[in-house]
């Protein structure tokens, strides 16, 4: 049976500081996720062994501060990044927000983070983020038996909805007769019949 591990003692700004590099050596986050493991120390510490649990919160509103100032902590930089990878993954819009909230970013970092996104795309994000999630998961025109594809539609589309795209738009993705003719879509070469509904 394991015991339980004595927690750490933080008595001073520049151990709480070491453990702030030593979180952000193995964990890239926004400075809410770092803000709440130093916090969760600062109690556990205070709790086993007395440590002043004031001076240690405003120790890591300090070291939230500096590590901001250096550029170590860049909540912009990060929320741009994951909802690039998000994007790629096959997220929507909607649910990229919502993720990037959770993690308690900015809203203006957040809205910023998005319209990086309409701008690194050639035609519509939603589009491309749809045409990627129906690629991860063989969706569509991604199923090479017709019949399959044809059986399989409706699951094709429930699975599209549940990730958070419009009817519409699955169905223009589900539908599509080809992952080519999707691609030429996403990068702007549009058959015709292809336009914005």
């Amino acid at each position: 049976m394991a015991t339980e591990r004595t927690p750490q003692r933080f008595e001073t700004e520049a151990q709480l500081e070491r453990a702030a590099l030593s979180y952000l050596k193995r964990f890239a986050g926004p400075s809410s996720n770092l803000e709440q493991a130093l916090r969760k120390k600062v109690r556990r510490s205070a709790e086993a062994h007395g440590t002043d649990a004031q001076a240690g919160m405003q120790a890591v509103s300090a070291i939230l501060t500096r590590l901001s100032a250096a550029g170590v902590l860049d909540d912009r930089r990060w929320a741009r990044d994951k909802a690039r990878a998000l994007h790629g993954r096959g997220h929507p819009e909607r649910v990229i927000r919502q993720r990037l909230r959770l993690k308690r970013v900015a809203p203006d970092f957040i809205d910023e983070a998005i319209a990086a996104l309409d701008d690194e795309q050639d035609g519509e994000p939603e589009l491309a983020a749809a045409v990627a999630r129906a690629r991860r998961r063989r969706l569509g025109p991604w199923r090479h038996d017709p019949e399959e594809r044809k059986e399989r539609r409706q699951k094709d589309l429930a699975a599209m909805a549940r990730a958070g795209f419009s009817f519409e738009l699955a169905r223009r993705v589900v539908d599509a007769e080809s992952p080519e003719a999707l691609d030429d879509l996403v990068h702007g070469d549009t058959p015709p019949g292809w336009g914005r509904r």
